[in-house]
């Protein structure tokens, strides 16, 4: 069942949005309110989500708050990971919160928050044991990134790749599960923790993962799942084949689907970053979503 839509991930990261084009974050707020109303007049219910900024800036927050998108949405959500990219320490995650209540009366999200392996399981499985401790009964979802490692031979989705250095390939070592199927040490602890912490899994277009990912779904009790729809993707051919599997192989958990990523040829420049030319067309991307899936 999908319970929220979010609206574009991590806008405030220039790996996500490119800010290059809009300093000021006016085309991304008015992207959002008019997909925000989009999908509201499909099914009012939803609850609807700004998308999960990276770094945590209240100053994003207040930005939004000025521009009026926040009276378009129900929540706001934050991603944060201490222990791989962002410049602080893991145990001043109650301070971040506290910096964006400062702002907005808003419920909030975690809705990306995890470690790497990238050095060592055990970095990854002290930060679960920490993460839990310090944020559960703090947000209304909490969404570890992620189930699997990202596949070495995949790009991650991230806008500058290898010249980003050690951060670009952190990426891939992100999962409970490594790319052969091997569970790392912190898989053992994560059902400890559901259903108050539910998984981001990005399944990546006819992702061979899906069928395996749901099985681990169940198996570790998780109830709230947040996953993407690719507006970039629903350009490709069968692309409405590939997201009716994906969303009927998740209707049992409670979904937070992500509508992000500009296509080539709608963007104001050709790349996934890139502001719509036209707002009106993702905003008609979300509407056809949600008639499809949240109705």
């Amino acid at each position: 069942m999908v319970e929220a839509v979010m609206f574009w991930n991590e806008p405030n990261n220039k790996s996500h949005w490119d800010f290059e084009l809009d300093p000021e974050w006016t085309m991304y707020a008015e992207m959002t309110k008019l997909a925000a109303e989009a999908v509201k007049s499909e099914n009012p219910r939803l609850t609807g989500v700004l998308g999960g900024i990276s770094p945590i800036d209240p100053r994003f927050i207040a930005n939004m708050r000025a521009q009026g998108v926040l009276d378009y949405v129900d929540a706001v959500a934050l991603h944060g990971f201490p222990l791989d990219w962002n410049h602080w320490n893991i145990n001043e995650w109650p301070d971040r919160i506290s910096e964006i209540k400062e702002v907005t009366s808003l419920p909030i999200w975690i809705s990306e928050v995890g470690v790497s392996t990238f050095g060592a399981e055990e970095v990854q499985e002290f930060g679960l044991k920490r993460t839990a401790e310090l944020l559960i009964g703090r947000g209304e979802r909490i969404h570890w990134y992620s189930l699997f490692d990202l596949p070495k031979d995949w790009p991650a989705t991230t806008r500058h790749r290898e010249a980003e250095g050690s951060s670009y390939y952190r990426h891939f070592y992100m999962g409970l599960i490594r790319e052969d199927g091997v569970a790392k040490r912190a898989l053992g602890l994560f059902a400890d923790y559901t259903p108050d912490l539910g998984l981001c899994q990005w399944f990546h277009f006819e992702d061979h993962r899906l069928d395996e990912g749901v099985r681990w779904l169940r198996k570790l009790g998780v109830k709230h799942l947040r996953t993407g729809l690719s507006w970039a993707d629903s350009m490709r051919p069968y692309a409405l084949k590939w997201f009716d599997r994906q969303m009927k192989a998740l209707e049992e958990f409670n979904v937070t689907v992500t509508f992000c990523f500009t296509p080539e040829s709608h963007g104001i420049q050709p790349h996934h970053t890139s502001p719509p030319r036209n707002n009106e067309e993702f905003a008609d991307f979300c509407a056809q979503m949600t008639r499809r899936y949240a109705c």
